[in-house]
């Protein structure tokens, strides 16, 4: 699949998953994809935790609220970052979007490898759900979990909702029509 198709096919799956594992070697092709999204100052701030153990998935799956994405996932990326994050241009910190950046990549690249998966960060921030996963992966009290994507082969083929019409999001040169 090229990049352009791509951008087209790739959505926010929250449905059910097949019962066929996500293999390791496309985890890895999926995270090197992360791995190479810019970084501000390419300072590459976010950090990675890859989830293929069965055992570590069903304890996420459990977790109170999980949609159907993360019930089924057959794999999880999450995606680490600073609590604190140290300034490294003129007083700002760049781990958000440094996280954002290398999330979109993957997203772009489990959409190409024709799995499926969803941006999930708001549930994370509900019932300390993030701190219990980093309880679970061992990570360090000055890390955060940023955001979390579920994995797996998409049970059902959806299709990127419709977006606006490009001229009413988009000027040339001066800021309205």
């Amino acid at each position: 699949m090229d990049l352009f198709e791509a951008f087209e096919k790739r959505h926010s799956y929250r449905g059910n998953f097949l019962d066929k594992p996500v293999l390791r070697e496309d985890l890895i092709r999926i995270l090197n994809a992360g791995l190479m999204a810019p970084s501000g100052k390419n300072q590459q701030t976010t950090e990675f935790v890859i989830i293929d153990d069965k055992k570590l998935i069903e304890k996420i799956a459990c977790l109170k609220g999980a949609n159907k994405a993360v019930q089924q996932a057959k794999a999880f990326i999450i995606c680490i970052i600073d609590k604190e994050a140290e300034a490294i241009y003129e007083g700002f910190s760049f781990q958000i979007e440094d996280c954002s950046a290398a999330v979109e990549n993957m997203l772009l690249a489990i959409t190409a490898l024709e799995y499926a998966s969803v941006w999930i960060d708001g549930w994370l921030r509900v019932d300390k759900r993030a701190e219990k996963i980093a309880d679970l992966i061992g990570l360090g009290k000055n890390k955060k979990i940023q955001v979390i994507l579920p994995i797996g082969v998409p049970a059902e083929q959806k299709s990127q909702p419709g977006k606006k019409a490009f001229e009413e999001r988009v000027y040339f040169n001066r800021y309205g029509k």
